[in-house]
C-alpha cells in the first residue's frame, strides 16, 4: 500500500481554478450526504461528480442537482481523471484508497483519523491555519469534529494572548457515531416513551434519555481515544506542541450538534470584554449570549447551520488568568463536511491570499 508520505512530492499546492472532477468516497453516509448538499449550496465548481461507496451500495443512485447519479464501488479506476476526492468512509477505507487517489493526481481531503497525525499531512481548519493546506503532498486531513469547534474559539484568543492551558468537557451528539446511531437514538427514544426497554445495537449503551462517557477505545493512561485526539490535533493545528490540554468527552442524547465547556488559562489576565470582542469578529464564530435572560448557545441554535455559537464568556473565579466559555456547533456540518468543502475552496484561491489566525 502507498503511504501518505510517498504521495508525489510534485503535487500542485493548489487546485485548478476551473470546474473540477470531484469524487465523494462514502457518499451514502451522513457526512457524504452533507457534502453533496454543501457542494450544491455553496455553488462549488463541479464539472463531474462521482459518488463512491462500498460494493454493497454500488448500482444504487443518488439525487444531486436534479440528476440521478450512479454510485460506483471504490476502485483504483474510479479515481482516474479526478481532481478532488472528499473522503468520509472511515479510517480503513482512507488508508487503503487515499494514497491511491493521490498517486493518480487527485487532492484528497480526508475526514477520517487515518492521516491526521502524520507529520507530512496538513491538518487544517481554514479559519485557523489556512497556510498549512498549501503544503500538502496529495492528502489533507480534516480534523476531529470536537477539535474543529474548539480551535475556532481558541485561535482568536491565542492570537492576542498566548494560551497556557485548556480544560474542555464535550457533550457529543449521536451523529458523531454515524447515521445509524442517529436513527437508533430516534427509535429508542420512542421505545422509552412507549414504556419499553431501550436496547442499543449501534452504540454500547442507549442514548435515549441517557448519556455516557465517550465510547472510543480507552488508552493505558485512562483517557479515551477521542480525548487524546483533541489534545494532539489541537496542538498540531495551532502550532503549539507543548500546549497543556485535557479533555473529558461525553455522548449525549442530541442528534447532530456538539457542545463544549471550555476553561482557558493564559499567562496573564485576559479582560472578558476584550475576549468577547475578539470572538464576535472571529471568522466562523457567532456570539450568542444574553446574561439578563440566561440565554446562551444550544444545539438547536446551530443544527443545520455553519457558525459555531460561543457564549457565556466569563472570568474564572478560581484563576485570575483564566476564562470560561461555552460553545455549540453542528457536528456534521462545520465539524466535518463544511470544513472539508472550505479546505477545497481555499485550495482554489491563490496561495498568497491565505492568512492565518494563529
Amino acid at each position: 500500500m502507498i503511504s501518505a508520505s510517498t504521495a508525489p512530492a510534485s503535487a500542485p499546492i493548489a487546485l485548478p481554478r476551473r470546474p473540477l472532477r470531484v469524487a465523494i468516497l462514502g457518499a451514502t453516509g451522513a457526512v457524504g450526504q452533507e457534502l453533496l448538499q454543501l457542494l450544491d449550496e455553496r455553488r462549488f465548481p463541479v464539472a463531474e461528480l462521482r459518488p463512491l461507496a462500498s460494493p454493497r451500495s454500488a448500482g444504487r443512485t443518488l439525487r444531486w442537482q436534479q440528476q440521478d447519479l450512479p454510485i460506483a464501488a471504490v476502485s483504483a479506476e474510479a479515481f482516474e481523471g479526478v481532481d478532488l476526492v472528499l473522503a468520509s468512509a472511515g479510517g480503513g477505507a482512507s488508508r487503503q484508497w487515499a494514497p491511491v487517489a493521490a498517486a493518480a493526481g487527485a487532492v484528497v481531503i480526508d475526514n477520517s483519523s487515518a492521516f491526521r497525525m502524520d507529520p507530512e499531512v496538513p491538518l487544517v481548519v481554514p479559519e485557523v491555519n489556512p497556510q498549512a493546506a498549501f503544503a500538502h503532498r496529495g492528502i489533507i486531513a480534516n480534523p476531529n469534529c470536537t477539535t474543529i469547534l474548539l480551535t475556532l474559539a481558541l485561535a482568536p484568543l491565542h492570537g492576542r494572548r498566548p494560551i497556557r492551558r485548556v480544560v474542555v468537557s464535550t457533550y457529543q451528539s449521536a451523529s458523531g457515531a454515524g447515521a445509524r446511531a442517529m436513527e437508533e437514538l430516534r427509535q429508542l427514544s420512542r421505545t422509552v416513551l412507549d414504556g419499553g426497554e431501550a436496547r442499543s445495537e449501534v452504540l454500547p449503551h442507549s442514548l435515549a434519555f441517557n448519556l455516557f462517557l465517550h465510547n472510543s477505545p480507552l488508552q493505558p493512561n485512562g483517557y479515551c481515544e477521542e480525548e487524546l485526539k483533541m489534545v494532539n490535533e489541537t496542538r498540531k493545528i495551532m502550532g503549539i506542541p507543548d500546549l497543556r490540554l485535557t479533555a473529558t468527552c461525553v455522548r449525549v442524547p442530541v442528534l447532530r450538534a456538539h457542545s463544549e465547556a471550555v476553561n482557558i488559562e493564559f499567562h496573564e489576565p485576559f479582560p472578558v470584554d476584550e475576549a468577547r470582542a475578539l470572538l464576535r469578529q472571529a471568522p466562523g464564530v457567532e456570539l450568542l449570549e444574553d446574561f439578563a435572560a440566561n440565554r446562551f448557545p444550544m444545539p438547536t441554535d446551530v443544527t443545520g447551520r455553519d457558525p459555531v455559537a460561543v457564549g457565556r464568556i466569563r472570568q474564572d473565579l478560581s484563576d485570575p488568568n483564566a476564562l470560561e466559555l461555552w460553545l455549540c456547533g453542528d457536528q456534521i456540518r462545520k465539524g466535518a463536511a463544511l470544513n472539508a468543502v472550505q479546505i477545497a475552496e481555499l485550495l482554489q484561491s491563490p496561495p498568497d491570499s491565505a492568512g492565518g489566525a494563529v
